[in-house]
């Protein structure tokens, strides 16, 4: 399995000449999209979800399939039985690719601010993407990809899901809106000159394809 990374929290993996995308939103270059047979989306902020795009691409493309939480499936109406909700625990297959489906809640940013559904996926038992949580899957994971950068977090709590996830490697993720002063602090911290989270980080630049699996 390849994985090709769209910017921010867009990434794509191609298999036996299909491909699969998870989190196309507004900050992603559309044509991640191009020839795409399924797309997996997180939860709805705009950074991870981009209704116009899957629309577009929908459109232009009828076999297209798209799962997602039950809040994203809501504001893609119209697509019918193109759409599949899904939620904790459940398993599918998607464009020949084995998902399992990962927690339920959007990491808190604050008190005052209303928590949304947020899922994350497991695809071929290999490629885990939490979405804008740090939910630990009950499997083994080869590539955790990991949202380095966002209102949400703390880079000690990552170390620490890091170490829960216990991934054979990371690559960085939801970057978009860190300057390379910030890209290389979460990399000090993150990689061998950190505390140690027990797996090699790497941060792919946008377009960079690695095999993973």
């Amino acid at each position: 399995m390849h994985l090709t990374k769209f910017g921010h929290a867009c990434v794509r993996t191609e298999k036996d000449g299909r491909r699969l995308v998870v989190d196309p939103g507004g900050l992603t270059d559309p044509h991640a999209l191009d020839d795409v047979d399924a797309v997996l989306v997180t939860h709805e902020h705009f950074d991870h979800f981009s209704e116009g795009m899957l629309r577009e691409a929908a459109l232009s493309n009828p076999a297209l399939r798209i799962w997602t939480n039950t809040s994203v499936a809501r504001l893609l109406n119209g697509l019918g039985s193109r759409v599949t909700a899904v939620g904790e625990g459940e398993a599918f297959t998607a464009a020949g690719f084995d998902v399992k489906v990962y927690g339920t809640w959007h990491a808190p940013i604050h008190p005052d601010i209303p928590r949304m559904e947020n899922i994350g996926f497991l695809v071929d038992d290999a490629l885990f993407h939490p979405g804008d949580a740090l939910t630990v899957p009950d499997a083994t994971v080869d590539t955790l990809l990991l949202p380095v950068h966002g209102p949400w977090s703390t880079t000690g709590q990552l170390i620490d899901y890091v170490r829960a996830v216990s991934p054979r490697q990371t690559c960085a993720i939801h970057d978009g809106a860190l300057n390379d002063i910030g890209t290389a602090m979460i990399a000090g911290f993150l990689g061998d000159n950190g505390p140690g989270t027990g797996a090699p980080y790497r941060r792919l630049s946008a377009g960079t394809s690695i095999r993973i699996g």
